[in-house]
């Protein structure tokens, strides 16, 4: 697979210059709205698909307000801390499509959207899938194999049970190494100390043999006057665009990690600069986004993990993602793929997106990835 040039391109995902983080700001501003005017606000949206069948409209601003209160809850439960308005007027609209249908069929179909909405917000985010993975490779002899444990994007905003399984499976998988893909706080608390504090409560405990390992992730995320103080005192080494090796019985490997700007033909030449040969041993790239996957493969990379894409939180059926900020659209959407010689694999990530982004999973479950490495 050829890298595409992206030189002359003016907006890149997981940036400020992009648009999706304008919307995502944009229609934060939803939340300002007193609860009077936003309810009076899905009342009108209600009504409007029945042209004076009041009941009708009625009801559906029911199904709205329900959509809203469980929403609105989700902090108190401590499941998500997101603002509930905005995502409550994107549910209001999705519901005004079905309100077209005849009403027979669209009022069935609104209350399998209210189990739906329960599922997705307060289910499906809070169950993290322990993903097992194997590789073989013939430039070392691992015996036994190696064990990397792959987490991305934590996105905390505060400890749930979610950030508790995590340290439990690390405890339970018993890994080598642990490398992190960047992203640690939520965008909506990115400048939040209770954030911090969580985020460092959880990160204190990972311990492996081989060390811990992480990269920054977004630069809208990952802020780099925020990042040393978070990571200050933790027991993770911070890669800067610099490859280190490692030994496991008798056995090196390098690891590459590469700072992400979201821009392949500048972070393509860190890796260049840092991989001039095609490496003999076996080379990990730890990187946030699947973009540079093309560049990895060319440099002689055996495995690229990364994140950025969380699976796209919302899969459809027999579609998979809906969105997925990536340069190359759905094809490095979520999971493993072979580039070249290079395996990639792309973590479906831990946490969700902040600002007005609903707090969703749908079909696409956080996950940790645990790797087994032969020889």
């Amino acid at each position: 697979m050829q890298p595409k040039d992206f030189s002359t391109r003016s907006s890149f995902p997981g940036t400020t210059e992009n648009g999706f983080d304008h919307l995502l700001r944009r229609f934060q501003a939803m939340q300002n709205l007193s609860p009077i005017l936003f309810g009076v606000l899905l009342l009108a949206l209600a009504m409007l698909p029945y042209l004076g069948r009041w009941l009708d409209g009625f009801f559906l601003w029911i199904f709205y307000l329900v959509d809203w209160g469980l929403l609105a809850s989700l902090p108190r439960f401590k499941k998500s801390f997101g603002p509930s308005q905005p995502s409550t007027l994107v549910l209001a609209i999705l519901r005004l499509i079905i309100a077209l249908l005849p009403v027979s069929i669209a009022f069935p179909l609104q209350a399998i959207g209210t189990i739906l909405v329960i599922y997705a917000f307060w289910i499906e985010p809070h169950h993290i899938r322990l993903t097992s993975q194997a590789l073989h490779t013939g430039k070392n002899h691992f015996n036994p194999g190696l064990r990397i444990l792959h987490i991305g994007d934590l996105h905390v905003e505060r400890i749930t049970a979610r950030e508790r399984q995590i340290n439990q499976i690390i405890q339970e998988t018993h890994p080598d190494v642990i490398l992190f893909s960047g992203d640690f706080i939520n965008l909506s608390y990115l400048r939040d100390p209770e954030a911090w504090e969580a985020a460092r409560a959880i990160m204190k405990d990972w311990q492996a043999p081989l060390g811990v390992y992480a990269v920054s992730g977004s630069p809208a995320v990952d802020l780099p006057d925020v990042l040393p103080s978070l990571l200050e005192g933790l027991p993770i080494r911070w890669l800067k665009n610099e490859k280190i090796t490692l030994c496991l019985h008798d056995q090196e490997f390098d690891l590459v990690g590469v700072s992400c700007t979201h821009k392949p033909f500048i972070d393509g030449a860190y890796l260049s600069s840092l991989l001039p040969e095609k490496p003999e041993r076996f080379t990990v790239l730890l990187y946030h986004s699947p973009d540079l996957a093309p560049q990895a493969a060319a440099a002689g990379v055996d495995l690229q993990l990364s994140g950025h894409t969380h699976g796209g939180q919302v899969r459809l059926p027999l579609f998979g993602a809906v969105f997925t900020g990536s340069l190359y659209g759905k094809r490095f959407e979520a999971g493993r793929y072979k580039v070249g010689e290079m395996t990639l694999y792309v973590t479906r990530g831990i946490g969700m997106e902040g600002m007005a982004a609903p707090r969703v999973r749908f079909l696409c479950p956080p996950e940790i990835i645990v790797w087994e490495i032969q020889g």
